[in-house]
């Protein structure tokens, strides 16, 4: 019912407005007292006062005193026609003269208790679209710091800081099992008991029960060892056992299959649907960013084992290479000295037995060398003399050193260097070691009467075309390179093995290369050694149409010379 409060001491006045509203189905009280008005304003404020200007109340005294219990009440002054107070109409929304008929009366303050209604409603609805702003500017602050880290606690906190910045909560409790052990979050606006928080710890132990099955339960927990953190925020006051009959809302953390726990949140205020779904959203957003950072998680530690048995194999590769190679010097000492003849005459059955032990030995020789320098170099320990080199001593050396293994399969080796080549700056002997491996294996896969091409040039790194494989390679390289090629006509490579083809212990499956045999650490090493160079390695290759493996070393700086001025 519409409450209308008169304010008048002239009873003619007074009776006319409580007979008139009466009569309408309106509320009304008519008064004096000062103090009377007061007492019934804070006890049941009214819609609408109506001032009588004539009567001797100071309206503009009393104002000051009832405005704050009545903000939303609509003033209106009664007023005569000899009324002027000019400063009274600022405390009033409307008018009405003492000589308007019935129907003007009712008229007016219908058409106020329309405007009220009105100015109410949208005060609500902006009230309602400003809480709604400011929760999807929360939902948006919270959602940039999940996407802002992978720490699964500071996740864990950013979810907690948003729920109290868009729902402003008394308590929340949240069961975490992002951690190695459970861990319930507690935080308060105001201290809580040991009892209050043994019955937080099993609320939540029974709220998180009931979301599984027993047999389904993820994570088994303990009353007695659940570890509580408490955060709070007013130590000064303490919450009772009223808590509990708070409003209160209650959601788990999962996405999908995985779980991470839950939170429940109280509030002294019920909530509304909006803050409902803001909770949920809030929620159900962490989720996500917790499986990314349980994945990173996964990803780190399987990294450091990875690490751990790498540098454990790579410890144990060197041990066992230092310990093969000294009986394998003793067997090749003893091995030389039988085939000199000093302990006796060897027939040709023992002489050729004596050659195939003594290859078989350089064999091995050559794969425990490999893995050494493969060894070595993983661990940083590779030594290098660097400097101002041409690349046809590498070259001329390989040759010399490799035409007669060539010959003997029937394979001819070419060699089609660019002349006056620039210097580069390069450990000499490590190049001859890569270019004779590259010069090797087109040997060993190359079959009888077929080529192998030695090539050299100078080429800008913008213009060196390769594989897609290689690109990014290439594109690291900059100015001006010498470009060693090595190709064959052998068996080639398929397009899906060319990336493989430098992996450690690889060997490209086809019959050939099983007989040809090989550590498989040769190409592996020679790219680690490029490396060491700033330069690069790659290939191109086609199944029985040969393959071309080509390294590129940068050019030496030129250098300076500083000329001296003659002494007058």
């Amino acid at each position: 019912m519409i409450r209308i409060l008169f304010i008048s001491d002239r009873d003619k006045e007074k009776e006319k407005f409580q007979k008139l509203l009466d009569f309408n189905k309106y509320f009304c009280e008519c008064v004096s007292d000062v103090q009377f008005i007061t007492d019934l304003i804070k006890v049941e404020p009214p819609d609408i006062i109506i001032y009588d200007t004539e009567t001797g109340i100071d309206f503009k005294a009393l104002s000051k005193t009832i405005k704050p219990l009545c903000e939303k009440a609509v003033v209106l002054l009664l007023i005569s026609d000899k009324f002027d107070d000019r400063e009274l109409i600022k405390y009033a929304n409307g008018f009405i003269s003492e000589t308007a008929n019935d129907e003007v009366i009712l008229g007016t303050i219908s058409m106020n208790l329309r405007m009220k209604n009105s100015l109410e409603k949208l005060s609500d609805t902006n009230k309602d679209l400003q809480d709604s702003l400011y929760r999807q500017n929360a939902l948006y602050s919270t959602s940039s710091q999940f996407a802002g880290t992978l720490d699964k606690k500071k996740l864990i906190n950013f979810m907690i800081e948003g729920i109290d910045r868009a729902l402003s909560f008394s308590l929340t409790c949240t069961l975490s099992f992002c951690e190695n052990e459970p861990v319930l979050l507690i935080n308060s606006l105001h201290e809580l008991s040991d009892e209050i928080i043994s019955a937080l710890k099993l609320r939540t132990i029974l709220q998180y029960k009931s979301l599984f099955e027993s047999e389904k339960i993820p994570y088994e927990t303990d009353i007695n060892k659940l570890k509580v953190i408490k955060h709070i925020k007013d130590s000064a006051s303490r919450f009772t056992f009223d808590i509990f009959h708070y409003d209160n809302m209650f959601a788990p953390i999962r996405l999908g299959e995985n779980f991470y726990g839950c939170v429940e949140i109280f509030k002294d205020s019920p909530f509304s649907s909006d803050d409902a779904r803001c909770f949920q959203t809030i929620a159900q957003q962490v989720a996500l960013p917790l499986k990314s950072a349980s994945l990173y998680q996964e990803i780190k530690e399987t990294n450091l084992k990875l690490e751990k048995l790498e540098r454990l194999k790579s410890e144990f590769i060197s041990i066992v290479s230092h310990e093969l190679r000294t009986p394998l010097t003793s067997i090749k000492n003893a091995l030389d000295i039988l085939m000199t003849g000093k302990c006796g005459d060897i027939n040709d059955s023992g002489t050729k037995f004596l050659d195939m032990a003594k290859r078989n030995v350089q064999r091995l020789s050559g794969i425990i060398n490999d893995l050494l320098d493969l060894s070595k170099i993983e661990a940083g320990k590779m030594d290098f003399h660097f400097k101002n080199i041409n690349i046809h001593q590498v070259i001329d050396y390989v040759k010399s050193t490799l035409s007669i293994l060539a010959k003997e399969k029937g394979l001819t080796l070419n060699i089609n260097e660019t002349e006056n080549l620039p210097e580069i700056y390069a450990d000499s002997q490590r190049l001859e070691q890569v270019l004779t491996n590259l010069v090797s294996n087109a040997i060993k896969f190359t079959p009888e009467g077929k080529r192998i091409t030695i090539s050299s040039r100078l080429q800008n790194a913008s213009d060196i075309e390769v594989h897609p494989f290689f690109q990014d390679e290439i594109n690291k390289l900059k100015g001006e390179y010498i470009v060693v090629s090595v190709k064959d006509e052998g068996i080639g490579i398929a397009e899906k093995d060319l990336l493989h083809a430098f992996d450690k212990f690889a060997q490209i499956e086809n019959s050939l290369s099983r007989k040809a045999g090989g550590s498989g650490l040769g190409l592996p090493i020679a790219k680690q050694l490029l490396e060491a160079h700033n330069g690069a390695i790659w290939c191109s290759s086609e199944l029985e149409n040969g393959s071309d493996f080509c390294f590129a070393i940068p050019v030496a700086p030129v250098k300076t010379t500083v000329q001296t001025p003659a002494l007058l």
